[in-house]
């Protein structure tokens, strides 16, 4: 239903990200500072910081930026200490709405995302009152054209746990998350890089939207992207271009 929009949504929002370079920069120093924090400051034994230091050069961030991040996270120096918050909700038509916040101000954070919420026609709900819509994985998304039958006998071989063929010809790699970076640096070893490549939370289903109710749902979601305290959200719209 939803594959042959995946393409398009995807270059969508590779844009959009570009666009947003200094915002990507902020939600992945926090990142790194929390990953370092709960986990340590050493990536070898400390997957999600490592992932996260992978992710901030991967978008060209000053190791000096990296390395100072660490440093705040694991006490060698001051700096903020923000509090991990996950808010759930509905858009329009019934679609979920995940929303992964890093904050030092729970009010603050809280009155932003129920005000997007509110002002574009979406709810927010109660804990767990759409999680269960969404799976923590490893995902990776290569290109239309990419070699099917290689790809999968690699992918298969280095511990992926499903490959999805999308109507448009674009192929997903699913992975576990923490072992989303070793599947990936192998896949891009035999010359398969892929052009999204994330731990995320996939919905298990899909609403689409069209027309009108695909513009209301679109200013509900970037809403909630452009709140300060923001760092990802997840939805099962998928919105037609």
């Amino acid at each position: 239903m939803a594959g042959h929009s995946k393409w398009a949504n995807i270059q969508h929002r590779k844009g959009k990200q570009d666009a947003k370079r200094g915002k990507v920069f902020t939600r992945l120093i926090k990142e790194i500072t929390v990953a370092a924090r709960l986990g340590g400051g050493d990536p070898t034994g400390n997957p999600r910081l490592r992932l996260a230091m992978e992710k901030a050069y991967e978008q060209n961030m000053p190791k000096d930026n990296v390395e100072r991040a660490i440093k705040r996270g694991s006490g060698e120096l001051d700096g903020v200490e923000y509090q991990e918050l996950r808010y759930e909700g509905y858009g329009i038509n019934g679609a979920a709405v995940m929303v992964d916040c890093m904050t030092d101000n729970k009010t603050r954070t809280v009155a932003d995302v129920r005000h997007a919420f509110t002002k574009y026609g979406g709810n927010l709900g109660t804990d767990g009152s759409v999680a269960f819509m969404f799976k923590h994985c490893g995902q990776m998304i290569f290109a239309p054209g990419t070699n099917e039958d290689a790809l999968m006998e690699v992918a298969l071989n280095t511990g992926a746990e499903d490959i999805i063929n999308n109507d448009d010809g674009s192929i997903e790699v699913i992975t576990g998350p923490y072992d989303f970076i070793e599947v990936k640096q192998r896949l891009e070893a035999a010359g398969f890089k892929p052009e999204i490549g994330e731990v995320t939370m996939k919905a298990s289903s899909e609403v689409v939207f069209t027309g009108d109710d695909a513009v209301k749902m679109q200013k509900l979601l970037d809403a909630l992207e452009d709140c300060d305290d923001v760092q990802e959200v997840y939805t099962t719209a998928v919105i037609e271009e």
